[in-house]
């Protein structure tokens, strides 16, 4: 199955948020995400599962690189921990960085112009939680 067959994956909004998290997966530093079960339900889409593979989209809406995931759970935001946040790949320093780098998004104007309200982040906020793997990049030299 080539990556044209895949389902997408965007990381936040295209340009430099989308940038770093792409270059991120890219080196390996990435290897989870996170996304509000709010915005899954809102779009009538199926929280991902165990073994379903991406296509990881650059600000260009290119493939950039093909991702497996390795574990899927529905959990609080308090339940996020340092290992998780690690694992995000954009340098926390602890969960609580973690944790307010991802009510700011959030709680943006992209998330909340596309919910029609702005999202109420509290401790028992319910994420998706993934883990993933890189099975194949699409980066060639030169690009």
């Amino acid at each position: 199955m080539g990556h044209d067959d895949l389902p997408t994956l965007e990381i936040a909004f295209p340009g430099p948020e989308r940038d770093r998290g792409v270059e991120a997966v890219l080196a390996g530093r990435k290897t989870a995400l996170t996304g509000l079960l709010e915005i899954y339900e809102h779009a009538g889409e199926a929280v991902p599962v165990p073994g379903q593979r991406f296509s990881v989209l650059d600000s260009d809406g290119r493939p950039a690189v093909t991702i497996e995931l390795v574990d899927v759970r529905v959990v609080p935001v308090k339940e996020i921990d340092e290992d998780f946040a690690r694992a995000e790949g954009r340098g926390y320093a602890d969960v609580a960085e973690w944790r307010a780098a991802h009510e700011e998004f959030f709680r943006s104007d992209g998330v909340s112009e596309y919910l029609g309200h702005t999202p109420v982040i509290d401790d028992d906020t319910l994420v998706v939680a993934e883990r993933f793997r890189v099975v194949g990049s699409e980066a060639s030299p030169g690009r």
